[in-house]
């Protein structure tokens, strides 16, 4: 499936964990989880949709500690669990009392549970109960808005992708009717699953994204501008929403459930038909300014060809973009359509056309990288990209282009068969795992 705006991938069935998630540590470890709030299409209290997300700078320090407190013990958990509250405890070097007070909110709000036999600790003493995180009632909803199409998902607080749809532009992508579209389809998904209860939206998507505001500043290829994308979600659905780049989205899916937790710096290149990166490092996403962080569209190539819509040769997204990509396959006779997915398919059954196409966009992709590497300097690279996702020779290409010092750092997306509508869901579960005893979720 492709990983960028370009193409339409096949839906997904519902119940369909979507995503290549790593495995969990320790699976005898227990884990706990955070979670948020919920629709005007259930009943039950209204979260106040129209307020930003509170951010920690705003925090006094009391509030700062404890919100800080409370994201590594439920993070903990759902890295862990099933694990001990005398583990959690050595592992975020809280003290037991408050891991003890922490883990009882967040059984109150239903985000962690006792897993079911108590386990002894080395013979003596009492039995510890581990706790893991409650995944079987509270999902975020995920949407992705594309050129082509928006992605509307439901997601757990594992991040996994409980069901998903797309929607197609088939009536142009005027943000209104794209919008109502949206917040009609997840109504539509929390419908056809009544057990679970929402606790808020998240909104991905290209281009200029303002998180603060939650509004697209820019999107080119949509033609939108100023689009109050909180606003007009929140006022249909009644759901907390939050909004962000799918760049900066994708980095937190990564650190919360991907290849790349752990690492304490973590560069993500989004290549499709809008192509812009993100950055963290030490658990924090950098936006910069208005959000503005990230936007590498223009960074020249040497040796480009492609004529950019803003007068120059060789800017990165027009290199790279699918767009570029399907038009070239195209005037070689490889397909004849939009859709990169069929490039794929053509180099796997053995077109060399296709297969030369793929490895010279790995390559462009490689050395972007690798400049973005010299400036940045990451640990960890991750790169969402259709011939990287599915070939490994597209990868190995990306790979020689950064370097054989730095290859190994370079990973795909954790995500590959559904990062689009990871993209948007990870925006929501980066607000729940921030800031846990924020939710205020109500009855289902």
């Amino acid at each position: 499936m492709s990983t960028c705006d370009a193409r339409a991938p096949p839906p997904v069935a519902p119940g369909r964990a979507g995503g290549a998630h790593p495995a969990r540590r320790d699976a005898t470890v227990s884990d706990t989880l955070p979670r948020k709030r919920h629709a005007s299409y259930l009943p039950g209290p209204r979260p106040a949709h129209d307020a930003p997300p509170r951010h920690p700078a705003h925090d006094t320090p009391p509030r700062h500690r404890r919100r800080t407190s409370a994201s590594v013990i439920l993070r903990s958990v759902l890295e862990h669990g099933p694990v001990a509250r005398s583990t959690v405890a050595r592992l975020t070097g809280l003290s037991p009392a408050s891991v003890t007070d922490y883990c009882a909110r967040f059984t109150a709000l239903g985000l962690i549970r006792e897993a079911p036999t108590p386990r002894q600790s080395n013979g003596v003493g009492r039995p510890h109960v581990p706790i893991h995180l409650d995944d079987s009632r509270f999902v975020v909803g995920g949407v992705h808005v594309a050129v082509p199409y928006t992605t509307v998902a439901l997601l757990d607080l594992r991040g996994r992708v409980v069901t998903e749809r797309r929607l197609a532009h088939d009536d142009g992508t005027e943000p209104d009717r794209v919008l109502a579209n949206a917040a009609a389809g997840l109504a539509a998904l929390l419908t056809d699953h009544p057990g679970r209860t929402p606790l808020g939206v998240g909104v991905a998507a290209g281009g200029w994204v303002d998180r603060d505001s939650g509004t697209i500043v820019e999107h080119a290829l949509l033609g939108w501008r100023d689009v109050d994308v909180r606003g007009a979600l929140g006022t249909r659905t009644g759901l907390a929403v939050h909004v962000d780049g799918h760049a900066r989205a994708l980095v937190n899916g990564e650190r919360l459930f991907g290849r790349a937790r752990g690492s304490l710096s973590v560069l993500h290149l989004f290549v499709g038909n809008v192509v812009d990166a993100a950055f963290a490092t030490h658990d924090e996403v950098h936006h910069g300014p208005r959000s503005q962080a990230g936007a590498i569209a223009h960074l020249p190539l040497p040796g480009g060809s492609e004529r950019c819509d803003c007068g120059r040769t060789g800017c990165l997204q027009a290199e790279l973009s699918e767009r570029t990509l399907c038009r070239r396959a195209r005037e070689a006779g490889v397909i004849a359509t939009a859709d990169p997915m069929h490039v794929v398919g053509a180099a796997a059954d053995g077109d060399p056309v296709a297969v030369r196409l793929l490895l010279e966009r790995a390559r462009t992709v490689g050395r972007a990288a690798r400049l973005l590497l010299d400036v940045l300097n990451p640990d960890t690279v991750v790169v969402a990209e259709v011939g990287t996702v599915h070939r490994e020779d597209c990868l190995a290409a990306l790979r020689a282009e950064v370097g054989a010092d730095r290859a190994a750092s370079v990973l795909p997306t954790s995500f590959p068969e559904s990062v689009l509508a990871v993209a948007g869901g990870s925006v929501a579960l980066d607000v729940v795992y921030r800031d846990p005893l924020s939710l205020s979720p109500g009855t289902n």
